[in-house]
């Protein structure tokens, strides 16, 4: 048996439970076949023992009392997976579905995603089975300071820190850091997200929907191609959705789709003005759960309700909502109507059915370990400015972030190249995240 394989069996048996982690970390075992053969030394080091288990999962009760006086309880998360090559770095998750085996996918395939980036973080990622929707603003705050109030002991700028992620917008990140604060007694960056007027970062709110528009970019570029006069179908409404539209449209694409868990929008005039950029903000402060609210205000586009937006004729899908969104059936859809690129700006936002798909067609296909690394690139530039005590401007914060995505591509062509899977971003983006993250490991002994 192959050390893969014998690693396979072992989470097999360990998780059975968690279908998220399993998937994860299939795909990417998969993907190190070639390079794990190669070197034994990865064997001798235990290093793939090692890095499919967390260094500590955190769970714990969350008791906040309602607008009703009635006393609730969520769980609460936060999977501090590795830090080889940084302070554990990755997004707070405030959902229903919210379980293990989600938060520990999400750690997982953030610690090669941070790796990706070039700047010095490691993995994790939290959350818990918290519903805003209806919340008011006073229960939502409680809720915040309760969680902080047990998770801030396992957080601070050199060991862990969290940003935002689905549910968890400015406000949320102000209200935990805010109790953050005041039990600890100091100011220190130990969140990224935050508002502009107390160490935020320009362009932190739009940096996941820009990085996934500049990585597409790129990937055209090889097709001799450009965005102009592209058509793009994106999931979701939210952060992703809307930086992916503005992106787009300074770009020359024309975003034609949204969507939410009611169905999906479908405006043939294109999402592409600042009228339409600032209504996707409101919409999520109407329902964050109806994007038909849409068509109420720009009556030419039309609602599909119950449907995905992938059965639309365009150039570039871009996934932004939620984990496996995109099936084989969507996949299939899309490979009729010829798409070109496919690029994953949510996490792990295609199913292995859907990634074999577009890879045996020749379509193009982004992972989202490096294609959505826009977001945690902007929070590492935003640790940096912290550290600092600078603010930049937004043009800098943007030529940077384009530098890391732009590399971030050439790394993963190169790498797949190498190993002689030209043009297979998945194999590059997972050989080269875990290249770096075992080197890490190794030279710093067993721990």
């Amino acid at each position: 048996m192959s050390y893969i394989d014998k690693i396979l069996e072992i989470i097999n048996k360990k998780d059975p439970g968690q279908p998220e982690f399993l998937q994860a970390s299939e795909e990417v075992l998969d993907s190190l076949r070639i390079v794990v053969d190669q070197d034994k030394i990865y064997e001798k080091y235990g290093i793939l023992e090692r890095i499919i288990e967390p260094e500590r999962v955190i769970v714990f009760r969350i008791p906040w009392v309602d607008d009703a006086g009635k006393v609730q309880v969520n769980r609460g998360y936060r999977v501090q997976y590795n830090s080889a090559i940084g302070p554990y770095k990755g997004g707070i998750r405030f959902h229903p579905a919210v379980n293990l085996s989600t938060m520990k996918f999400l750690a997982f395939e953030q610690t090669f995603k941070n790796a990706l980036t070039g700047l010095p973080m490691g993995g994790g990622k939290g959350g818990c089975d918290f519903d805003s929707s209806g919340k008011s603003e006073n229960e939502i705050m409680r809720f915040c300071q309760s969680m902080m109030n047990e998770l801030y002991r396992h957080l601070g700028p050199d060991t862990d820190v969290p940003a935002g992620d689905i549910g968890v917008g400015a406000r949320e990140v102000g209200f935990m850091y805010g109790q953050y604060k005041k039990l600890v007694n100091n100011v220190t960056g130990v969140f990224t997200g935050k508002g502009l007027t107390w160490g935020g970062s320009i362009l932190r709110p739009e940096a996941t929907g820009y990085g996934a528009i500049y990585f597409a970019e790129e990937m055209l570029k090889l097709k001799n191609e450009s965005m102009s006069g592209k058509t793009v179908a994106v999931s979701g409404f939210g952060n992703v959705a809307w930086g992916s539209c503005i992106k787009a449209a300074a770009l020359g694409a024309k975003v034609i789709t949204i969507s939410g868990p009611d169905g999906y929008i479908h405006d043939p005039d294109g999402i592409s003005t600042k009228e339409k950029f600032d209504y996707l903000k409101e919409m999520l402060l109407i329902d964050r759960n109806k994007v038909e609210t849409y068509v109420k205000k720009f009556t030419n586009a039309k609602f599909f309700p119950g449907k995905r937006p992938w059965e639309q004729k365009v150039d570039i899908a871009i996934p932004c909502a939620i984990q496996n969104e995109l099936n084989g059936d969507d996949a299939q859809k899309l490979a009729a109507n010829n798409v070109k690129v496919v690029v994953e700006a949510s996490n792990m936002g295609c199913t292995p059915e859907a990634i074999k798909l577009f890879v045996d067609n020749k379509i193009a296909f982004a992972p989202g370990k490096a294609a959505n690394a826009g977001g945690v690139s902007t929070s590492g530039l935003e640790m940096s400015q912290n550290s600092m005590r600078l603010s930049w401007t937004a043009e800098e914060v943007d030529v940077r972030l384009h530098a890391i995505m732009c590399n971030i591509h050439k790394t993963c062509v190169d790498t797949a190249k190498e190993f002689g899977f030209e043009g297979n971003y998945v194999i590059g983006a997972n050989i080269a995240g875990f290249k770096k993250v075992a080197k890490a490991m190794i030279e710093q002994g067993v721990i």
